[in-house]
C-alpha cells in the first residue's frame, strides 16, 4: 500500500518541479548574420548548459531563479556574457547575440541593438594579462570607452583622461625628445601615456583618440607585470586601439570647432579575404588646430592600419600599426624659480596675461611617430594559450624647443627664454611569450599567466645646447638683458628662425647614443579558493642592464629586482559584490655614486638596491541591479622608501633612506538607471608628504608632481527612445580640482594655483546612418590653470560641432 501511495507523490513532486522550471532561448551568429553551430551556452555558477543548432538556436531549462550572468563562448570568437534575470515559469528571449571574431575577451555584447551601462566595459585581457572581469581582480582600474568619448566629442587625449577618477594633467604634451608627451597625476606621482594594447607604445606628442577603443588607467604601482620602464608609483595608463571584425562596415566622421579646428576621421573595416578570415581595418585622422593665445597650433595626420588573419580556430594573427607626422608649436609655459621666492605669490600679482603666447608660428616642432605590433596567438590545448608579442616603436623630435624661467636674477617677475634645436630619436622594441591557463588544480581553479619579456630602449640626442634668448614679464613686456652678463643690455631677439639659427651657432651639439635593456620573468595566479573567495599572487624576476652613454663605459651598471603582488577578493553576493584588499609593487633602479672624502684619496663607487613603492589597498566593486550600476570604491596607502639621500652622518657618504608616502580614497561610479540614461562620476582624495629626505627644500612637504588633493568629474548623457524626440539626446558634465601648489619649496615659499570647476554641454540626434552633435567646452569660460613648478594656462570657452556617418 506505501508503495501504491508513494508512486502518485513521485509523479506530483516531478510534475511541480518541472512546473517551476523556466527557459531561456537565443540564437547565436557572428558579424555577418551567419548562424553559428557548436557555441557553447552555460548558466555561469550553473551546471546548466547547452550548444546551438545549426540556425543557432540554443534553449536552456533550468530551476534558477534572479539575476544570472550567461556565458556564451566558441572556439575563435570573444566569449560573451549577458546579464539575464529567470523568472519561474517565465521564457526569457534573448533575440539574436553576435560574437565577434578575435582573441581579447571583452565586456560588449550585441543584444537586440542595446547595450547597458556604455560608459562601462569592465571586463579586459590587459590589466592583469588574463581574461577577467572588473569585479573578480583585485586591481582597481578606471575605463574609458569609445561610447564615453562619442557622447563628448572628444578630439583630443587629454579630453579624454578627466574623465579618468584621479588623474590631472600637470602639464601638456612639450613634443621635445625624451620624455615630450604629456604628464599627469595619479595617486600623487606623475606619470605619461606609454602603454599601447599593454605593450610599450612611445609617443612625444599627443596621442589621436581616432583609434582608440577605450582608455586603461590601471591604478597603484604595477611593477610586476608590466616592469618600472612603462609604469609609475601611481599607475599607468594603457590606450586600446581598434580591431579588426568580421564584416564591412565603417564611418566618417568631421569636427569644426573653436580656435580653428577642423577634425576629420575615417575607420573602414572589410575582408581581403572571407575565405581565408582575412580582415583588414584602416583608422585614418587628420587634425588642424590653432591656439587660443596670441600664436601656436598644431597639425597632424594619423594613419592606423590592422589585420587579423585567422589560420583555424587554434593558431591567429594580429598586425597593429600606428603612424603619425605632426608639427606644432610647444607650449612656453612659466617655470618658477626653484631656489628662491619670485616676486609674485599668487596669479592676482603676476598679472599674467594668458592670452599671450611668448612664441611665433615660425618656431615649430615636428613628431614623427611610429607603433607597430604582431602577436600571434596558438591554442595548445582546452586549457592553455600561447602568446607571442612583438612591439617596435619609434618617436622623433625635430625643430625648436623653447621655455621660460626665473632665474631669480633680474628685478620683478621676469622670465628668461632659454631655445634649443632639437634633434633626437627614442626607438624601443619590446618581446613578450605568454603562457595562459585556465584549469583546475586538486579542486581549485587557477587562470594564470607565466610570461617571459625583452624590453630594450636606444636614445638619440643631437639636440643643441639651450642659449638665451630675451625675456618677457607675464604681462607682455619684453627686453634683451642677459641675466649672465654684468651691463645691461637692449639686444633684440625676434622670434624667428633665422634670428634663433644666428644664436645657436654658438651653441654646441649634443652626440649622445644611450641604451638599456631590461629582461624578465613574471607569473600571476589566481586561485578560487571557493566560489566566492580568490587570491591573486604574482612576482617579477627584473634584470635591468644599463649600458648608458655608449661613448662612456663608466656609467654602465645592471641591477636584479623581485617584484612581488598579492590580492584576496571575496564575493559576498557573486558577480554583483566583492570585497578586496591587494598589495601591490613597484621600483626604481638606482645607478651606484661616487663616495667618500676625495681630499683623503680616490672616491669608491657604492652601489644601492632599487627604490621600492609599496601599495596596500581595500575597498569594494560592484555589478548591481543586471549591470545598471557599476561602483568602486578604495583606500590605497603608497610608501615609496630607499630613495638615495645623503648619509647624515657624513656628507661624503649616501644612504637609502628617502621616504615618500601617498595615501588616498576614490570613489567611481557608472550607472544605466533607466534606458537611454547614462552616468559616469568619479572623486578623489590624495595626501601626499615627503617624510624622509636630506633635502629640507621638499622635507614635510606635499611633492609637486602630486598635483591637486581634491579632484571630481561628472557627466551624465541621455538619448529619447521612443516618440517625436526619438534619437534627440543632450549631455551635461563637469570636471574640477582643488587648489595645488606650483612651487612649494622651503626657500621659495608657496605659489598656490586657485581650485577650479569646468563644466560642459552638448545636444545631439542619432539616427540609424548618422549623428549630428554640438559641444560646448567650459561653458562659463572659467580662467583656470594647471602646473607642476609651472603655470600653464588652460582652454577657455570653445564650441564644437560633429557629425558622423556609419555605413
Amino acid at each position: 500500500m506505501k508503495n501504491l501511495v508513494s508512486i502518485p507523490i513521485f509523479f506530483l513532486l516531478t510534475t511541480l518541479a518541472f512546473s517551476q522550471n523556466a527557459k531561456v532561448t537565443g540564437t547565436v551568429t557572428d558579424n555577418n548574420k551567419k548562424p553559428l553551430f557548436g557555441v557553447n551556452i552555460s548558466l555561469v555558477n550553473t551546471t546548466k548548459g547547452t550548444q546551438t543548432n545549426k540556425k543557432g538556436h540554443f534553449e536552456i531549462s533550468t530551476s534558477e531563479n534572479g539575476n544570472h550572468t550567461l556565458s556564451i563562448s566558441h572556439l575563435g570568437y570573444r566569449t560573451k556574457e549577458v546579464s539575464i534575470t529567470i523568472s519561474k515559469n517565465q521564457t526569457t528571449k534573448l533575440g539574436t547575440i553576435v560574437l565577434v571574431e578575435g582573441n581579447e575577451i571583452l565586456n560588449e555584447v550585441i543584444v537586440q541593438g542595446e547595450r547597458r551601462n556604455k560608459f562601462s566595459r569592465k571586463k579586459t585581457a590587459y590589466v592583469a594579462k588574463l581574461p577577467l572581469k572588473d569585479i573578480e581582480n583585485t586591481q582597481v582600474y578606471s575605463t574609458i570607452t569609445n561610447e564615453l568619448l562619442q557622447s563628448q566629442v572628444v578630439t583630443n587625449f587629454d579630453d579624454a583622461l578627466k574623465n579618468a577618477t584621479g588623474v590631472e594633467r600637470l602639464w601638456a604634451s612639450t613634443g621635445r625628445g625624451g620624455d615630450g608627451a604629456g604628464y599627469y597625476a595619479l595617486r600623487g606621482f606623475s606619470v605619461q601615456p606609454q602603454l599601447v594594447n599593454g605593450l610599450p607604445g612611445l609617443t612625444n606628442g599627443t596621442i589621436n583618440p581616432a583609434n582608440i577603443e577605450r582608455i586603461e588607467v590601471l591604478k597603484g604601482p604595477s611593477a610586476t607585470l608590466f616592469g618600472n620602464a612603462v609604469s609609475s608609483y601611481g599607475g599607468l595608463i594603457n590606450v586600446v586601439t581598434k580591431k579588426p571584425y568580421i564584416g564591412t562596415g565603417g564611418e566618417l566622421s568631421f569636427t569644426s570647432g573653436t580656435y580653428g579646428l577642423n577634425q576629420i576621421v575615417g575607420d573602414f573595416n572589410s575582408a581581403l579575404s572571407k575565405d581565408d578570415n582575412l580582415y583588414f581595418r584602416v583608422n585614418t585622422a587628420y587634425t588642424s588646430e590653432q591656439s587660443f593665445q596670441d600664436a601656436g597650433f598644431r597639425r597632424s595626420f594619423f594613419v592606423a592600419p590592422s589585420l587579423s588573419y585567422k589560420v583555424n580556430n587554434r593558431l591567429s594573427f594580429s598586425f597593429y600599426g600606428e603612424i603619425t607626422q605632426s608639427e606644432q608649436t610647444n607650449p612656453t609655459f612659466l617655470f618658477l624659480n626653484r631656489s628662491a621666492p619670485t616676486a609674485s605669490s599668487n596669479l592676482e600679482e603676476l598679472g599674467y596675461n594668458n592670452k599671450l603666447s611668448f612664441t611665433s608660428n615660425d618656431l615649430t616642432l615636428e613628431n614623427p611617430t611610429q607603433n607597430y605590433r604582431i602577436e600571434m596567438d596558438y591554442k595548445l590545448s582546452d586549457t592553455w594559450q600561447s602568446q607571442t608579442l612583438l612591439s617596435k616603436s619609434s618617436t622623433s623630435t625635430k625643430g625648436y624647443y623653447s621655455y621660460l624661467f626665473d632665474l631669480g636674477i633680474l628685478e620683478g617677475d621676469t622670465y628668461s627664454r632659454f631655445i634649443s634645436k632639437q634633434n633626437a630619436n627614442t626607438q624601443t622594441t619590446d618581446i613578450q611569450q605568454n603562457f595562459i591557463g585556465d584549469f583546475n588544480l586538486a579542486s581549485l581553479r587557477n587562470r594564470i599567466v607565466i610570461g617571459l619579456d625583452y624590453f630594450n630602449a636606444t636614445e638619440t640626442n643631437n639636440n643643441t645646447g639651450f642659449a638665451f634668448y630675451g625675456n618677457v614679464t607675464p604681462n607682455g613686456g619684453s627686453n634683451g638683458d642677459n641675466p649672465f652678463t654684468p651691463e645691461i643690455e637692449d639686444t633684440s631677439f625676434p622670434l624667428s628662425t633665422s634670428g634663433v639659427d644666428a644664436v645657436l651657432e654658438s651653441q654646441d651639439v649634443s652626440n649622445i647614443k644611450s641604451k638599456f635593456h631590461i629582461y624578465s620573468l613574471y607569473a600571476s595566479d589566481l586561485i578560487d579558493i571557493t566560489d566566492k573567495f580568490s587570491a591573486m599572487v604574482g612576482l617579477r624576476l627584473d634584470h635591468f642592464d644599463n649600458e648608458g652613454d655608449l661613448a662612456n663605459p663608466n656609467d654602465d651598471f645592471d641591477q636584479t629586482t623581485l617584484s612581488p603582488k598579492f590580492g584576496l577578493i571575496f564575493q559576498p553576493i557573486k558577480d554583483q559584490l566583492s570585497i578586496f584588499a591587494n598589495f601591490q609593487n613597484g621600483f626604481t633602479n638606482v645607478a651606484p655614486q661616487l663616495v667618500g672624502n676625495p681630499d683623503a684619496g680616490p672616491q669608491t663607487l657604492q652601489t644601492f638596491d632599487p627604490e621600492q613603492a609599496n601599495q596596500i589597498e581595500f575597498g569594494l566593486k560592484a555589478n548591481l541591479f543586471n549591470n545598471r550600476l557599476n561602483a568602486t570604491i578604495s583606500y590605497y596607502d603608497i610608501k615609496v622608501k630607499d630613495r638615495v639621500i645623503t648619509d647624515p652622518s657624513s656628507p661624503f657618504n649616501n644612504i637609502q633612506g628617502g621616504e615618500v608616502v601617498s595615501k588616498g580614497f576614490e570613489i567611481e561610479i557608472n550607472a544605466n538607471p533607466i534606458q537611454g540614461l547614462n552616468i559616469r562620476a568619479g572623486f578623489s582624495n590624495n595626501d601626499s608628504e615627503t617624510t624622509e629626505s636630506d633635502n629640507t627644500e621638499i622635507l614635510n612637504r606635499r611633492p609637486l608632481e602630486a598635483g591637486p588633493e581634491t579632484l571630481y568629474n561628472f557627466w551624465a548623457n541621455y538619448e529619447f527612445q521612443e516618440g517625436a524626440l526619438d534619437g534627440f539626446g543632450m549631455g551635461l558634465g563637469f570636471n574640477g580640482a582643488s587648489e595645488r601648489f606650483a612651487i612649494n619649496y622651503e626657500s621659495t615659499g608657496e605659489f598656490v594655483l586657485p581650485s577650479y570647476t569646468i563644466a560642459n554641454a552638448s545636444v545631439f540626434y542619432q539616427a540609424d546612418k548618422y549623428r549630428i552633435g554640438l559641444k560646448v567646452n567650459n561653458a562659463f569660460n572659467k580662467e583656470y590653470y594647471t602646473g607642476w613648478t609651472t603655470i600653464n594656462p588652460q582652454m577657455p570657452r570653445a564650441l564644437l560641432a560633429n557629425i558622423s556617418y556609419q555605413f
